[in-house]
């Protein structure tokens, strides 16, 4: 089931979160966060109005996807990045999609123009679904991180959604 978030699903997905810094380069940290920095995470999320969706299955959460600034500058405004992690004992069933399929949807309905994903330029799996769901690649920044003993390249796809008939500069 997807649901949105609330305060009850933070250890699950700091489950997840801290899981993911820990053992992959799908995050691009070293320290574990803690409970009360997720809580200040979820509580920035609700007051900035974007969506944190959680896949639950037999009553925890293992995944959670969400969007929010791609840049801070104004003109950016129509253009998001979003995150989707998924519990390591649920990844590569179909999970991270269909919460990419609901953020999709709400992106739209909220007339956003860009969805923009950063994904480790290894992470073959997370390329192969954002490609299915029509994401194309935009671009590599080589070197962007340095993790586990060796250098990142972060590869961008972004999807085009139907953004606002009339775009606005304010």
């Amino acid at each position: 089931m997807i649901r949105e978030a609330n305060e009850k699903d933070l250890k699950d997905i700091l489950e997840i979160y801290n899981d993911a810094i820990l053992n992959t380069t799908a995050i691009y940290a070293y320290k574990i966060q803690t409970l009360e920095e997720k809580k200040q995470w979820y509580e920035k999320k609700k007051q900035d109005g974007y969506p944190l969706l959680v896949f639950e299955e037999s009553d925890k959460v293992v995944g959670f996807a969400t969007f929010g600034h791609f840049r801070q500058w104004p003109a950016y405004k129509y253009t998001i990045e979003h995150s989707i992690y998924v519990h390591k004992e649920y990844r590569n069933h179909g999970i991270a999609a269909k919460l990419m399929k609901d953020l999709i949807k709400i992106a739209n309905e909220r007339e956003y123009a860009t969805l923009v994903a950063g994904i480790d330029a290894a992470n073959e799996g997370s390329i192969k679904m954002h490609e299915k769901m029509g994401f194309e690649y935009s671009g590599t920044v080589k070197k962007a991180g340095f993790k586990f003993g060796k250098w990142l390249d972060l590869a961008f796809y972004q999807l085009d959604l139907k953004g606002p008939e009339v775009p606005l500069e304010e």
